[in-house]
């Protein structure tokens, strides 16, 4: 069995979860050293300062309700992405040993069909990725250049409205605000994505792990395969070891989920009410346009890929129990994954609500 490595798929990923002081290097967790103090000037400078310069506006206007629509939709998911990053950082033990646990040989691919029947989920999920990025570009350039395409850059008006224990409207303080306004957003943005797309990618390892698992159960009593008894003991270690790799994931990521469809929810409501209180086709409406299709994409991701792998177990079953030539023990594996399935131990949950799906 040649090597296989997962995290190669999602490289890219973790890279800037690196840059953005999020992923220790290899298996380590946060210590003493440089990374460290790196990670807590970046997280702090950039996202966490920000918003609470952003929160604290929210004291001088909040009898009017115009200006703090106009505000709190853009709070309330940096407040989220800020949650976020503190979970990441304080989970990273086990986020660490759920990516270590991809290391096992039993979860690695067995041949090249099975590397090959991984490739379309591995392949989407890149293309998710990069997909990903237009609209969080989009709105990026939007909040940027929105005080210079309107005028109210002569105004010294920032691209967001916060308190700031100085004077913003004489140069350079605006210009410095200006510019760390817009670093500081582009952090956060790119960091949440980042995040997002990571707890996709889980979800996309959890799938894979089924084909896997349901190639090897398909293969196991074929004409010619030596060491049946060996090779059906190591499916139901596989078995095992994807129910264990599952409730982990779980753990990890439940509460991000429930947090960002609520979060979510929130925000689509507070866009959509800011939407009527600005001239069509303005560049503004534009900017609220994208955002709201930004944050309906997050959710979509969640609940494409947590569908997935419903769907893929299901497959699974169906491809299993079409095959007629099934033995004694594997028809008795393949009613333990039909019981998995129906206890939903690998489907991918919300804390305290109903697997995340979209079949109807």
């Amino acid at each position: 069995m040649e090597s296989f490595k997962w995290k190669v798929a999602i490289k890219p990923n973790i890279c800037v979860l690196k840059v953005a002081g999020l992923w220790p290097k290899k298996n380590e967790t946060y210590k003493c050293d440089l990374y460290t103090v790196y990670s807590f000037i970046i997280l702090n400078l950039f996202l966490h300062i920000p918003n609470i310069f952003q929160m604290a506006n929210v004291y001088f206007v909040y009898k009017d309700l115009e200006a703090v629509a106009a505000i709190i939709f853009v709070i309330i998911t940096e407040i989220l992405a800020s949650v976020k990053t503190c979970y990441f950082v304080s989970n990273m033990a086990q986020l660490k040993n759920i990516m270590a646990s991809l290391e096992d040989k039993i979860l690695w691919p067995k041949n090249s069909q099975q590397r090959k029947l991984i490739e379309p989920g591995v392949n989407f999920w890149k293309f998710t990725y990069r997909g990903f990025y237009f609209p969080v570009i989009f709105n990026l350039l939007m909040w940027a250049v929105y005080p210079i395409m309107d005028g109210s850059a002569h105004e010294s008006k920032l691209p967001f409205s916060a308190w700031y224990p100085f004077s913003t409207k004489n140069s350079p303080s605006y210009e410095i605000t200006y510019f760390y306004q817009i670093i500081g957003i582009s952090v956060l943005a790119i960091t949440n994505l980042n995040m997002d797309t990571f707890v996709a990618a889980l979800m996309m390892y959890v799938g894979s792990q089924c084909e896997i698992l349901c190639d090897s159960l398909k293969n196991c009593g074929r004409s010619g395969t030596k060491n049946y008894n060996t090779n059906l003991i190591e499916c139901v270690n596989h078995h095992r070891k994807i129910i264990s790799f599952a409730e982990n994931c779980n753990k990890f990521f439940d509460k991000i989920v429930l947090g960002q469809f609520f979060t979510s929810a929130m925000v689509l409501g507070f866009s959509m009410f800011q939407l009527t209180l600005v001239a069509p086709l303005s560049s503004e409406s534009f900017s609220l346009l994208f955002y709201s299709s930004a944050m309906t994409m997050e959710i979509f991701l969640y609940c494409w890929f947590g569908n997935e792998v419903e769907i893929k177990i299901i497959i699974c079953l169906i491809k299993i129990g079409a095959d007629d030539r099934q033995t004694e023990m594997e028809n008795l594996l393949f009613h333990t994954l039909g019981v998995m399935e129906r206890r939903e131990d690998i489907k991918i949950a919300i804390r305290v609500m109903d697997p995340v799906t979209i079949i109807t």
